[in-house]
């Protein structure tokens, strides 16, 4: 991949990324962050709805203006390269214009992709160089680098972009966990390299580059891997691997053996966090400032609408509902002739104009209507808890 650098210029006066401490809760580690990009600021808490693809699951980019969608995490660089290439993503001036996103952005570098196709050997095979796999499509012999991944994220042009890694798998033990852990390391190396040479995008535009801790459910190793990721000074931190996010209690207590260690300057990330609104609320307790996760959208398009809302409880919160795992269901037939909305105070654009009988009535018709309805509910319930969680943290009433 080999593309000329455009003439655009872009603003000394924006064309930064930094970020600084804004405030701390009391009692917890809980705190609030801004990051500026060159695409804007973010205040954190902040949740990253997420367009694996170049778009969000049956939401336009004013839909996420109005859940209050701060930043995304925008184009996947193994699907990017899959499709609709890099050729296209440059020619069109940058993921930003491809999906008409003028907010920030993060974007990974394909080591989870890898990890999950790596499953197939046939698929795809990863060695010391890095992962190679065959394009879907076309069958043509990709070669997923740590230096070609960055080259990617820079034609993707994303605010924030991540050190090639290998996922950490969980049923592999402490050997498998090391191995990973000390590829994902060589890797980070290599990305720094191949960053520092240009750390803007093709379009000029400063990016940020993350380091991910890996080291499965092994502390020492997790303590190892922190300590890695801090001495290669990058721009922000994220925590890894296959156990984050989907054991929340695990994903709890690795934050904890390796936050200690953390800078209060820059932004922590846990990647994948998100099934459910309760996980950010447990995740910011423990001093985590950004997040993402396909389950909201995913949830709503499969009938699993959020209910419930953040609520005062020892100091913090605690998400509360009336539903069985803080959902309602939209396919039950009870809610056919039910003209309420779907939460009574939600103030997101479905709540305001429809009702759970219609939406009950669009999912039976697998309509592409109750999809974007019900995306748009889901992630304003998510961001919704992130406002609450900001207000508290800043002392402002909700």
């Amino acid at each position: 991949m080999r593309f000329r650098q455009t003439k655009k210029k872009v603003s000394t006066m924006s064309n930064i990324f930094q970020s600084e401490l804004v405030k701390k809760h009391p009692s917890l580690p809980a705190r609030i962050m801004k990051m500026d990009t060159p695409h804007g600021d973010v205040l954190t808490p902040a949740f990253m709805p997420v367009a694996t693809r170049a778009f969000i699951n049956f939401m336009t980019p004013n839909d996420l203006i109005e859940t209050e969608s701060q930043i995304i995490l925008g184009g996947n660089t193994y699907h990017m390269l899959c499709s609709p290439g890099m050729e296209t993503i440059s020619t069109l001036g940058g993921m930003h214009k491809f999906m008409n996103w003028n907010k920030p952005m993060l974007t990974d570098s394909g080591g989870f992709q890898v990890f999950s196709l790596s499953k197939n050997g046939k698929i795809c095979k990863i060695d010391s160089q890095g992962a190679h796999f065959k394009h879907p499509n076309t069958g043509k012999l990709i070669h997923l680098t740590p230096e070609t991944s960055i080259e990617a994220q820079k034609i993707i042009g994303a605010d924030i972009i991540m050190a090639f890694d290998e996922c950490t798998p969980e049923l592999g033990g402490r050997e498998v966990a090391l191995a990973a852990m000390e590829r994902t390391h060589r890797w980070l190396l290599q990305s720094k390299e191949a960053h520092t040479k240009n750390p803007n995008s093709l379009y000029g535009f400063k990016q940020a580059l993350f380091g991910i801790i890996q080291g499965g459910s092994h502390r020492d190793l997790r303590e190892m891997s922190a300590e890695f990721v801090l001495q290669a000074d990058l721009d922000g931190i994220a925590i890894g691997g296959e156990i984050i996010g989907f054991d929340m209690a695990k994903t709890s207590e690795i934050i904890d053996w390796v936050r200690p260690m953390l800078p209060e300057n820059k932004i922590r990330y846990t990647m994948g966090v998100g099934l459910n609104p309760q996980d950010l609320i447990d995740v910011v307790a423990k001093g985590i400032d950004i997040f993402d996760c396909v389950a909201p959208t995913r949830n709503a398009r499969h009938g699993s609408l959020y209910y419930g809302k953040p609520i005062l409880k020892d100091n913090w919160l605690t998400f509360e509902s009336d539903q069985d795992k803080n959902h309602l269901l939209i396919k039950k037939s009870i809610y056919a002739n039910d003209d309420s909305p779907i939460m009574e105070d939600c103030e997101c654009h479905t709540c305001k104009n429809f009702s759970r009988g219609y939406l009950h009535f669009l999912f039976k018709e697998k309509s592409v209507a109750y999809s974007q309805l019900a995306c748009v509910h889901n992630i304003h319930v998510m961001q919704n808890v992130c406002l609450v969680m900001r207000e508290l943290i800043l002392g402002e009433p909700g």
